[in-house]
């Protein structure tokens, strides 16, 4: 089971720190990502970690507003958000997929992989 936490309102460019909790999912054996779902739009890749190592992988760089860490000991997948902007609202899910079976070696689960576990999601709003 995936369960996110953290999300509410934030306003312009304030931080934010969105958890994972995934201790059925371990990361010796599952890639990790959050995602993001933006009013109207589909659903996308954030950022996402493979190994307890913590490797991480961002979809774009934005100036390094985003960092994804594993917290080995809660057992969650905390990703922070830093100088927020109205771009960064919308629905955040945590998804995790056995690394064995995620195609081309990528990083991120599968979105439309049936293989792929997903939370209930958290809603994000930034507003002054």
């Amino acid at each position: 089971q995936l369960a996110e936490s953290g999300g509410g309102l934030v306003q312009p460019g304030g931080f934010l720190r969105l958890s994972c909790a995934h201790s059925a999912f371990d990361l010796d054996d599952y890639n990790i990502g959050w995602f993001r779902q933006a009013p109207g739009k589909e659903r996308e890749e954030v950022a996402c970690i493979t190994e307890r190592i913590g490797i991480g992988w961002y979809a774009n760089s934005d100036m390094g507003r985003y960092t994804i860490s594993n917290d080995a000991a809660k057992k969650t997948v905390d990703l922070e958000i830093k100088r927020v902007t109205v771009e960064d609202a919308g629905i955040y899910y945590c998804a995790a997929q056995q690394r064995a079976l995620i195609d081309g070696g990528r990083t991120c689960p599968q979105l439309t992989s049936a293989n792929t576990h997903w939370g209930r999601g958290t809603p994000v709003t930034v507003s002054s």
